[in-house]
């Protein structure tokens, strides 16, 4: 049967998402469709491309980062160090309206400094702060939105585990696009901060501040004890692990050696430490890289055969042809990111997308630096927005039983937004991206 590039292209694309409605694991569904497709139009020589393919995927050294940050996510979830930290800016951002709502993008920023997921952030801070909130009165929408909007920080801010696939497939060093993150990530927890103290103003019961008994049972030598306590502990890894790469003296998979290492000794400092704390944590990040390497095989299987088919070559002169210009395509390309990420995790979107999308930014003179760091940003996106928000679904399984999804979905809505508005300004101020590789990786 003689089919076009095209009509396979869109048989492809529409077999994916008939995958992804009728509930199939995303990994299998590239896969099968990679299985399907290739041999139909190669026969079996196709599995011979598919060996090569997951074999690229197996011995990457980048890659190896990825379970070794896994795992100082888990050391850090069961260390109590998020605890100890809403715990303390709960005291002291306390009095200010909104203040526990700011204490959890604060903690949040922190943790995903020390993470590189967002499952570890947003089921922590929904355990943590979440009834702590609502105890105090705080409104369900914006008490969800702070923990879904904080919490999606910990894929953009360093070390970020999307940050390193992407610097695989492009390319382009990790350890810049680290440090092309950093600011962005500053500017999403600016916002979304900023936020919080305009709409609190503007409405005080949607986050009241502590009581006067509350205010009046503050010491500030505790104050200062609890911070040295629970704050000097979370710069001391942040330090360890992004110090050692943008100083040069240890590669982004070192680091995450060093990371699991320090995080493990924080485990044991904080008396949190057990062989059944121990044994979850190392089958908790086994699970979740297992999931990510089996996404990224079967990803790198489908890009294949679409790439072989001329799918690329098609969405290439399609988005060129449209003839908007240098940013009209830009946008172009930015929305059809936010579509893809209603339906698919982040690390097929950047499988499949990259191999197209970097020649064409590339081509349209973009630096792409830059250009990888705002496809970052836009992917925050794909966290918050329904119906496959994962830190939706990951706060939903924590949340008590007066949380309605409803809730949930209305609260994320106006971080989704303000990441919108955090890609905006990267795009008038590029140097927010591009200063601080020219600084730290000379």
């Amino acid at each position: 049967m003689e089919l076009s590039p095209e009509v396979l292209s869109i048989m492809m694309f529409g077999g994916l998402l008939v995958g992804l409605f009728m509930g199939h694991p995303l990994a299998f569904v590239l896969g099968g469709l990679a299985i399907i497709f290739g041999w139909l139009g190669w026969g079996t020589s196709a599995f011979f491309m598919f060996a090569n393919n997951i074999y690229g995927v197996m011995n990457s050294y980048v890659l190896v980062s990825i379970p070794l940050f896994v795992l100082m996510a888990q050391f850090l979830d069961v260390s109590g160090i998020a605890e100890e930290l809403f715990g303390t800016l709960r005291i002291v951002l306390g009095p200010i309206k909104g203040g526990l709502a700011i204490a959890v993008v604060v903690v949040s920023t922190l943790f995903g400094a020390c993470t590189g997921i967002i499952g570890a952030s947003v089921v922590s801070m929904g355990l943590v702060s979440l009834p702590v909130m609502l105890k105090h009165g705080y409104d369900k929408k914006l008490s969800c939105g702070v923990i879904c909007g904080g919490g999606s920080l910990g894929i953009l801010i360093p070390p970020s585990i999307m940050l390193i696939v992407m610097g695989e497939i492009s390319g382009v060093s990790v350890g810049k696009l680290f440090a092309g993150a950093i600011i962005p990530g500053l500017i999403l927890s600016s916002l979304y901060i900023s936020y919080i103290l305009i709409k609190c103003s503007i409405n005080p019961n949607l986050a009241p501040g502590l009581t006067e008994e509350e205010k009046a049972a503050i010491n500030a030598k505790e104050i200062l004890k609890l911070m040295c306590k629970s704050l000097l502990p979370t710069l001391t890894l942040i330090l360890g692990v992004l110090g050692s790469i943008f100083t040069g003296f240890a590669t982004p998979t070192e680091a995450a050696g060093v990371g699991a290492i320090l995080s493990l000794i924080l485990m044991i400092a904080y008396k949190q430490f057990t062989w059944n704390k121990l044994y979850r944590a190392v089958i908790q990040a086994t699970k979740i890289t297992s999931m990510v390497i089996l996404i990224l095989a079967g990803a790198a299987c489908f890009t294949s055969v679409f790439m072989a088919i001329g799918g690329g070559d098609i969405v290439k002169d399609f988005i060129l042809g449209i003839g908007l210009g240098k940013w009209g395509t830009y946008i172009v390309m930015m929305l059809i990111f936010f579509v893809l990420g209603l339906f698919i995790d982040w690390a097929a979107i950047v499988m499949i997308t990259f191999p197209i999308f970097i020649p064409i930014a590339e081509q349209l003179g973009f630096d792409k630096l830059w250009f990888i760091v705002s496809i970052a940003v836009m992917l925050q996106d794909s966290f918050l927005t329904p119906p496959f928000g994962y830190a939706l679904f990951y706060l939903k399984g924590v949340a008590p039983p007066e949380i309605k999804t409803s809730d949930i979905y209305w609260g994320a809505f106006p971080f989704w937004r303000l990441m919108e508005l955090g890609l905006i300004i990267i795009c008038v101020f590029p140097q927010t991206v591009l200063w601080l590789p020219s600084v730290l990786m000379k």
